[in-house]
């Protein structure tokens, strides 16, 4: 199994995780009481992980990690690609191993698919939504503490693009930088003076547009403005930079706002409130 991104630490996360379940490191005090006691140390189980809705899959190489810390020899069978849209009742991932491992790591590798997979899916969902407009779907940094590359991770996998990972690799001057620094020209020129290559300014006025540009803004951030507004935002802008809608966006509106000829739409719903997808993990003796 391979699976890497930036800014993660696979084993980290799994053993902290794991830790957590068990009251305590794996062999320094953590333990589950349950199957310790109910399952025969020789026993071995054979499972499968299925979807119960239409999902769009991410998570399962994390999955697969956790079963694999507590069980190095386990068989495990990928049967579906990360991103890949399957209908309700798909075979995920099947599995055979050692039982008392398999039982103990399957919250915390449900929990992970579940989670990733939930924002996966409700992210295409959207992306389906404003499918043919040429407006491209952007996540946010609204994300579980502690989660943030996974759960934009997970955004890929739906078919968004990610917005900025931090406040590190990109300014972004809201309505209360804007407030302490005195004005839009302001604080766009102090950022600019800093040397910072991207600058994301937030507008909610029409007459903010050009002191943002004429700053030295790269990226207008459009927050909060309906659809009649927003598409007259756009054609004075005039592509001289990139356009992003934000704020309010639903799946019921989302459509007539890519329509306005906006470059960019970012939801913070799809890290926010996106419910867990239902998936299983069924057993059966060998």
């Amino acid at each position: 199994m391979s699976f890497a991104l930036p800014g993660f630490d696979l084993a980290v996360f799994v053993a902290s995780t794991l830790a957590e379940d068990l009251g305590g490191p794996l062999g320094a005090g953590g333990h589950d009481v349950t199957s310790e006691s109910v399952i025969p140390a020789d026993a071995l189980f054979t499972g499968v992980m299925d979807s119960r809705d239409a999902v769009t899959v991410a998570g399962l190489p994390i999955a697969e990690a956790f079963f694999r810390t507590l069980d190095a020899d386990v068989e495990i069978e990928i049967l579906v690609a990360e991103g890949e849209q399957v209908p309700a009742a798909t075979d995920l991932m099947r599995l055979r191993g050692k039982a008392r491992a398999l039982l103990t790591a399957e919250r915390s590798a449900l929990n992970t698919v579940q989670h990733l997979t939930g924002i996966a899916t409700l992210t295409r969902a959207y992306v389906d939504r404003i499918a043919g407009t040429g407006a491209t779907l952007l996540d946010t940094r609204k994300t579980i503490p502690g989660l943030r590359v996974l759960d934009k991770y997970a955004t890929r996998m739906g078919g968004a693009q990610n917005h900025r990972m931090g406040l590190w690799d990109a300014a972004m001057i809201k309505d209360n930088h804007i407030a302490v620094a005195g004005s839009i020209g302001q604080a766009v020129g102090a950022a600019k003076a800093a040397g910072i290559v991207r600058i994301i300014v937030e507008v909610d006025r029409i007459d903010q547009i050009e002191p943002a540009i004429a700053g030295g803004a790269t990226h207008l951030l459009l927050d909060n403005m309906p659809p009649e507004i927003l598409r007259g935002a756009v054609t004075l802008v005039g592509k001289r930079v990139p356009t992003e809608a934000s704020g309010g966006i639903r799946l019921e509106n989302i459509r007539e706002v890519a329509e306005t000829g906006v470059d960019y739409i970012s939801v913070g719903r799809l890290t926010q409130s996106a419910p867990a997808a239902d998936i299983g993990l069924d057993f059966a003796n060998v």
